[in-house]
């Protein structure tokens, strides 16, 4: 066990080192993220050593159960084309300029607006899709509207990560915890609409009590009008996004997988795609791009991490974390506990320990899923969206320390997961 522990250990280290002082390196045009690499060598350490051996590995990676990682990424990643095809064609583009124009010179108009607009569309795609669309778009109105970003850019985040506990589908930990419990989509919904609510409520109050004196202040109108330019790829993009959510919350009915479904419907955009490209003849970009942009680097981490944390359960100390926590006050020692632990390993590898975790029971597994959530804006550290928010800030010249990101990460997070976490007690 010590030469698991070590080795995990350093390489956990050497994540948040890579993290906090080197998110990526660019060689020649090519982008490469150091913090793969370091779970890459952890997993090749584990698996040269034969802490995990590989005839283990082979049987989980093929086995036909929830807790199969391919099948959580292939969900995450046809989830996440489906999503990137609506960006690609302008539709997360268009409702934030459309919130814009309702709010006219109102800041706490335009600060409800694009709050609700975060937390709808994250809800029904997902975290990390949002924050890569609305942040650029909210650095550059800000600076053309003549208005501090800092009020919109927090709430953006900070009600990405919130608002994408309410579904399965809106964060990958969400997808790795549940699916290796067997939840299923309604039964998931179900039980977090409530937590998720009250959380994104007194998150929301906080957020105007914060910046309450910086959005009592006008702004200058600045409109732009918006349109999207293909109407059928628009409709394409949303029809299969509302038909890929109805037939996963009947999937428990109809005995079908949920990555199957999600599959098939990234698969059949594809190929509608492709047919409308061929009797156009021209190539269509916004398919192109959307492939382009998938986070491939996941797929990587998430097996790397697996095998890590498969290397840590096989040697016992999943084991020793279960018996740490004990079985009382189970909902906040999960909640907390992964919440923080978040913030030591990020929240995907938090996930996948976790969900190793033997004996769990259901409540124990919600509140994990809170923690994962929540966790990922109380530092940079926390979750990959965390990562990607700073980065792009530092892109757009907006000032953000890691000391901001703490001392707001605090203020909003412990009051969202207290109350979150009371709300899962009371329902379970």
């Amino acid at each position: 066990m010590t030469e698991a522990i070590s080795i995990a250990g350093t390489t956990c280290i050497g994540l948040i080192l890579s993290i906090l002082f080197i998110p990526k390196i660019i060689i020649k045009k090519i982008i490469i993220k150091p913090y793969i690499i370091i779970s890459l060598i952890g997993a090749i350490l584990f698996l040269l050593l034969r802490i995990v051996p590989i005839n283990d590995l082979t049987d989980k990676l093929l086995s036909n159960n929830s807790i199969n990682p391919i099948k959580i990424l292939v969900l995450f990643f046809s989830m996440t084309m489906i999503s990137i095809y609506l960006d690609e064609v302008g539709f997360f583009k268009y409702i934030a300029y459309k919130s814009v124009a309702i709010a006219k010179t109102n800041q706490f108009t335009l600060f409800i607006i694009c709050y609700l607009f975060s937390a709808i569309l994250t809800i029904f795609t997902s975290n990390d899709i949002v924050i890569l669309t609305f942040i650029p778009f909210i650095c550059y109105f800000c600076k053309n509207a003549n208005i501090k970003p800092i009020p919109y850019l927090i709430s953006c985040f900070v009600g990405a990560n919130t608002w994408s506990m309410m579904l399965i589908i809106g964060n990958p930990t969400n997808i790795y915890l549940a699916t290796s419990y067997s939840i299923t989509f309604i039964d998931y919904f179900k039980t977090m609409a409530l937590p998720t609510l009250a959380a994104g409520t007194i998150q929301f109050l906080i957020l105007l009590l914060i910046f309450n004196k910086d959005l009592r202040k006008k702004m200058e109108q600045h409109f732009v009008e918006y349109k999207i330019e293909s109407k059928f790829d628009l409709i394409l993009g949303l029809s299969h996004l509302i038909i890929c959510l109805i037939f996963l919350i009947i999937s428990s009915y109809l005995n079908i997988e949920m990555y199957l479904i999600a599959l098939i419907c990234a698969l059949s955009l594809i190929i509608i795609d492709l047919i409308k490209s061929i009797i156009k003849r021209q190539k269509d970009l916004y398919l192109i791009s959307s492939i382009k942009r998938l986070p491939y680097e996941l797929i990587i981490f998430v097996l790397s991490m697996f095998i890590i944390i498969e290397g840590l359960s096989l040697t016992g100390f999943t084991t020793k974390i279960y018996e740490f926590l004990g079985n009382n006050l189970t909902i906040f020692k999960y909640g907390y506990s992964s919440f923080l632990v978040c913030n030591l390993i990020n929240n995907i590898p938090m996930s996948v320990l976790y969900a190793s975790i033997p004996s769990l029971t259901i409540k124990e597994i919600y509140a994990s899923i809170i923690g994962s959530n929540i966790g990922a804006f109380l530092t940079p550290i926390g979750a990959l969206a965390g990562i990607m928010f700073t980065n792009l800030l530092n892109n757009y010249d907006v000032k953000y320390s890691f000391l901001d990101f703490i001392k707001y990460g605090i203020i909003i997070s412990i009051p969202t997961i207290s109350v979150s976490l009371i709300v899962l007690s009371l329902i379970l």
